[in-house]
């Protein structure tokens, strides 16, 4: 299945935040995440993080660089795959909108990168949001 992620940056280098959801539902419900989802037929991936940034974040924003594609697959306590998902993040900027928890989100926060590396995201989520810290001090 192909999911998009946004990585949503806002501030300056030294105060820059990210916004993450806590998911609703399945997989991963109740754990911080990027905003994203499924790609919908006939939606370029860019779209599709606009789109799912907007449901889950009330924000408007605008899709900027590729950040990555990742696989990200989940198993049960048995070893079986229950999911897999090829992830593509882009890195995305404010313009417009307020913060608010919708669709797949039951709750919405900016965190900065300190409060963001002390929650337990996976791995390549906690990567890919500090290449985008990273990028977004260079605009």
């Amino acid at each position: 299945m192909v999911g998009v992620g946004a990585i949503i940056v806002d501030g300056t280098r030294d105060n820059a935040r990210v916004a993450l959801i806590r998911r609703r539902n399945p997989p991963l419900a109740g754990q911080w995440s990027l905003p994203g989802g499924m790609l919908e037929v006939g939606e370029t991936v860019r779209e599709a993080a606009i789109r799912e940034a907007k449901e889950e974040t009330g924000l408007d924003v605008e899709c900027g660089e590729l950040l990555g594609v990742f696989d990200r697959v989940l198993r049960d306590a048995e070893g079986r795959v229950q999911y897999h998902y090829v992830l593509i993040d882009f890195l995305c900027r404010v313009t417009g909108g307020e913060l608010h928890a919708g669709g797949d989100a039951s709750e919405v926060k900016w965190f900065s990168a300190e409060e963001m590396d002390a929650l337990p995201l996976m791995k390549d989520t906690k990567e890919v949001i500090q290449i985008g810290f990273a990028k977004a001090a260079q605009i």
